[in-house]
């Protein structure tokens, strides 16, 4: 049996709040006999995600696969061009949300194509893990005659899971309930050029003299958005939250981590200054505000969250508050070129898990596209 505990960040999501879930459209149809035995395969070595979570502690005996996998007939046809909302809406619920499996794989056969949609239980990892599970299976899941190919792919993709690794953590946390997705939402795309925001990073530089990223000016335009969208909004205060990858800074961590390795920066703005503030300032003060991405201060961040586990104000652990706040996610450098699972890349990607206020930063061909949900 592996065992191992679950780190301060985890804790966060021990209420099985903001899973991960992706609908991966393929317009030519997938043979899962492939993928299905990857599945397997690959279940010893990412063993957190097919385990079960118990009092701090996740743990994993064997793969079952009806715990974890599901295929069925649609006999109707896949339609990309149907607005967000009613893609939502079709398969938000296609796996049912009290399943207990940290993940789950999901394959809908329409008529036009396959539909795949993981979904990852956030306790079991981030973003990165989501997709960097993905690329191993699709890896495994390709047909090759080479006989030592897959075990050497399953070398070559092999995480490590010491979620503990930098700070000792025991978690005797309350379990509260997960965040409840609102019945009535409205989900809007906005294409932004690549090219546009280079420009207005040439622009920031001149008129302020400082340097800002693609992430801060995309994320300042979102700001104004959330906020120009909450006209009744009575607060005085309103802030963002932008999760942060340090898997690139902390050593102890590196890119085969599988597990949450982020932070969370969240900045508070003042009402009137939103209301007066341009986007190109409004990106300086985001990038002003990003922390230096050390182990040091990641250290700090985990602290901070034992002293709220501490003092069992487990509501203070939620990422954002979607009442007074926004939450941000940069999604637009996720591999979807590593996601052929032996008929082709896939030919659309839309994430289906969503809170309300929140954006999801995606990429296509020469544009970023904004997913905002409020």
């Amino acid at each position: 049996m592996n065992r191992i505990k679950i780190s301060q960040i985890d804790a966060v999501f021990t209420n099985g709040s903001y899973p991960i879930e992706f609908l991966l459209f393929f317009r030519n149809r997938l043979k899962t006999k492939y993928l299905r035995s990857a599945l397997r395969k690959l279940s010893a070595v990412f063993w957190p995600m097919f385990g079960k979570y118990d009092q701090g502690v996740l743990q994993f005996d064997a793969y079952n696969e009806e715990n974890h996998f599901d295929e069925t007939a649609e006999n109707q046809i896949f339609d990309a061009n149907a607005p967000a909302i009613s893609i939502h809406e079709k398969y938000r619920d296609a796996i049912n949300t009290e399943h207990p499996a940290l993940f789950f794989l999901k394959i809908l056969q329409h008529k036009n194509g396959t539909v795949l949609i993981p979904r990852q239980n956030h306790l079991a990892g981030d973003g990165y893990s989501y997709f960097y599970f993905l690329s191993a299976l699709a890896a495994l899941s390709r047909f090759s005659l080479l006989p030592f190919k897959k075990s050497m792919l399953r070398r070559l993709y092999k995480p490590h899971h010491h979620r503990n690794i930098l700070k000792e953590f025991e978690y005797r946390g309350i379990e509260t309930a997960p965040v409840q997705i609102p019945a009535q939402l409205t989900i809007k795309l906005e294409e932004i050029p690549r090219e546009e925001i280079r420009q207005g990073i040439k622009e920031v530089a001149l008129q302020f003299n400082y340097q800002v990223s693609p992430n801060d000016l995309l994320t300042a335009m979102i700001t104004k958005k959330i906020f120009a969208i909450q006209r009744n909004y009575s607060g005085t205060s309103f802030h963002v939250t932008i999760p942060i990858d340090v898997r690139r800074s902390v050593r102890e961590f590196g890119p085969k981590f599988f597990g949450n390795g982020i932070m969370f920066n969240r900045i508070d703005f003042k009402v009137t200054d939103l209301e007066n503030i341009s986007v190109h300032e409004l990106a300086v003060k985001i990038r002003k505000s990003m922390p230096a991405v050390t182990r040091e201060n990641f250290i700090s961040f985990l602290e901070s969250l034992e002293t709220i586990i501490a003092s069992r104000e487990i509501e203070k652990l939620k990422p954002f508050d979607p009442d007074c706040g926004s939450l941000v996610t940069n999604l637009s450098k996720m591999p979807t070129n590593k996601l052929d699972f032996g008929t082709g890349r896939v030919d659309y990607i839309v994430p289906l898990t969503i809170a309300k206020n929140s954006t999801a930063i995606l990429s296509r061909g020469n544009d970023y596209i904004l997913r905002i949900a409020f």
